[in-house]
This record gives structure tokens, C-alpha cells and sequence, in this order.
């Protein structure tokens, strides 16, 4: 993939998903839907060592322009989701307190839709509930808009916008709800016979009907498109298909593909996982260490346990 934009000339944002430590499977599966996720711009065969460490990724980030860092980790059976930025920082790490993969959300619903072609092109970023807020939140929007490629909304294809990551925060609970969707655009006051017609490119069975109109008028054959919310209406600036035209009006559905995470944020680091922590801010209390710093034992912990598990993998490797 391409470096730059073309249009723009900005630098793309790249990355790389992987985990620390040993993890569960249903964490495995969750690794592999974030990386389908940040398609196309990330490693979706990356291949992981139980000898790699965090410097054998650093090493390859460089030449491949891998800016961005998405570490999954399971720390006294936690799960753990840290972002970090190549090479010199910020990193931020959350507890996973909820989550759901792709395959759930698809099983929950009637008709789940996720055709590969939307994966073509990166997610649109919408960040909710973040307005007036302070460090270390403020930092973490800015970590978020750059993510994926900044939109140029004079430029841009409106064909290419098929998916949306709404990253929702709760003040109150200072939680973020992580939600992942694609996008439909469905033409207003067209019935859904007519639809699929369309987009199917099929003549249809008519062999038992007596008229074509029949196909479209007969009751209980050709149902009626849902009522249009007049807030989801919009008017297109150019045409995106042989329904959606910039002539008429369309309504936009979005329908969640997964996988869908509930996170609190927990630690930031002013480095590549590492370096001074700058959330949350050092306190004078019981349970300080000897150079002034908070002990965060839980997240802390993080580190130990990969160093330890990395030892038990080396070990079964000579075993073996």
C-alpha cells in the first residue's frame, strides 16, 4: 500500500495488531477482527513468534511505515487493549470490561451484512461525548483522529465511505463504548422488490404471475420499504449507484458488524510503552514506591506477566 495520499499528500496512517503474552482464544478472535477492522492499512497475516518482542516489531514498523501500534494483553486474566504510536509514543492502555467479536454481533442479527468490498477502504471515525473534556481524553482524540486517514470532505468519495468507528464516551462512567458499523444507503420511496431488482442485476421468477406488474403490486409479494426517519434523509452530492443518485433523496441505515468493546482507560504512557506516566498522575499515599510514583499493580503487572510468560514459552522451546 501506498505511503502517501495521493490527493492530499499526507502521510498514511499504518498498523500493526498484535498481542503480548499468552491469550485466550475468544482474545485471539477479538486480535483478528481489529485487524480486519483497520483495513486495508494494516497487517491482516501478520505472523507472531512467541520469541518477538516488542523491538522486533519496532524494527519492521520503520521500512513498512507502520505508524501506529494496537497491543492486545491479558494480564492476571484481564484483557487489556493498548494503542500506541510508532515510534516515540504515546501509548494508551484500557480494561476490555465487555466485549463482543464479529461473529456474535452477526449471530444476534436477522439479515447481518458485511460484504468484503467494504473492507477496501478505511473506517470513518466519529467520536461522541468527548466535547469539553480534559487530559488525558483531549490527547486521546487526537490519537484517534489520526488513526486511519484524515477525510478531505471536498475531495472525497462518497462510494468509499461504507464503514464508521464510533468511539462513544460516558462522562459519567468514564467508560468509551467502542462500536464498529458499515453503512447502507437505501433510496427513499422505493419499494424492496424494486431494490433488489436493481442491485441484483437478475430478471426475477415470473412464472407465476400473469403480468410483471404483479411482481410489484401483489399483496404479501412485494413488500413496501421501511418508513424513512426524515433526521436519516440526506441528499447526495453525487451518485454512488443505480439507486442512490445525487437527483433524489436517500436514507442512511447503519447496521453494527463488530466487534464491539466496552473500555476504560486505566494508564498513559508518554512513550512506546514505556516512559513517565502521565495518567493517572502520582499521588502521596500508602502504596507509593521509593521514587514517588503511584504503584499501579494491576497494570504494572501487564509487563511482569509477559516477561514471565516469554520465559515459560523460551523454556518449552528448549524442552522440546
Amino acid at each position: 500500500m501506498a505511503n502517501v495520499d495521493q490527493v492530499t499528500g499526507a502521510k498514511i496512517p499504518k498498523s500493526f495488531v498484535f498481542s503480548r503474552g499468552k491469550i485466550p482464544p475468544t482474545l485471539r478472535h477479538l486480535q483478528q477482527d481489529l485487524r480486519k477492522l483497520m483495513l486495508p492499512y494494516t497487517a491482516l497475516k501478520l505472523k507472531e513468534k512467541k520469541r518477538n518482542n516488542l523491538k522486533d516489531f519496532l524494527n519492521v514498523a520503520g521500512p513498512l511505515g507502520v505508524t501506529h501500534f494496537v497491543i492486545l494483553s491479558n494480564p492476571k486474566s484481564s484483557p487489556h487493549l493498548r494503542f500506541a504510536k510508532s515510534p516515540q509514543g504515546p501509548t494508551f492502555t484500557f480494561q476490555i470490561k465487555e466485549y463482543a467479536l464479529a461473529a456474535n454481533i452477526a449471530n444476534s442479527q436477522k439479515r447481518p451484512r458485511c460484504p468484503p468490498e467494504i473492507f477496501k477502504n478505511p473506517p470513518l471515525i466519529v467520536l461522541g461525548g468527548f466535547v469539553g473534556v480534559d487530559e488525558p481524553f483531549k490527547s486521546l482524540v487526537e490519537f484517534f483522529r489520526y488513526i486511519v486517514p484524515v477525510v478531505d470532505p471536498a475531495s472525497v468519495k462518497l462510494s468509499t465511505c461504507q464503514r464508521i468507528l464510533l468511539l462513544q464516551f460516558d462522562k459519567e462512567k468514564e467508560i468509551i463504548n467502542f462500536r464498529h458499523y458499515s453503512i447502507m444507503l437505501q433510496p427513499v420511496g422505493v419499494t424492496c422488490k424494486i431494490r433488489k431488482l436493481m442491485q441484483n442485476n437478475q430478471v426475477p421468477d415470473l412464472r407465476d404471475l400473469k403480468d410483471v406488474s404483479d411482481y410489484v403490486t401483489k399483496v404479501g409479494y412485494g413488500s413496501e420499504s421501511e418508513p424513512d426517519d426524515e433526521a436519516a434523509t440526506v441528499s447526495l452530492s453525487s451518485d454512488i449507484d443505480k439507486l442512490n443518485r445525487a437527483s433524489r433523496k436517500s436514507a442512511v441505515r447503519l447496521q453494527e458488524i463488530g466487534p464491539r468493546m466496552t473500555l476504560h482507560l486505566v494508564k498513559v504512557e508518554s512513550g512506546l510503552c514505556s516512559g513517565v506516566v502521565l495518567y493517572p498522575e502520582p499521588v502521596a499515599k500508602e502504596g507509593v514506591g521509593e521514587n514517588g510514583k503511584e504503584v499501579e499493580e494491576e497494570i504494572e503487572g501487564q509487563e511482569d506477566e509477559d516477561l514471565m510468560e516469554s520465559e515459560d514459552d523460551s523454556k518449552d522451546e528448549s524442552e522440546e
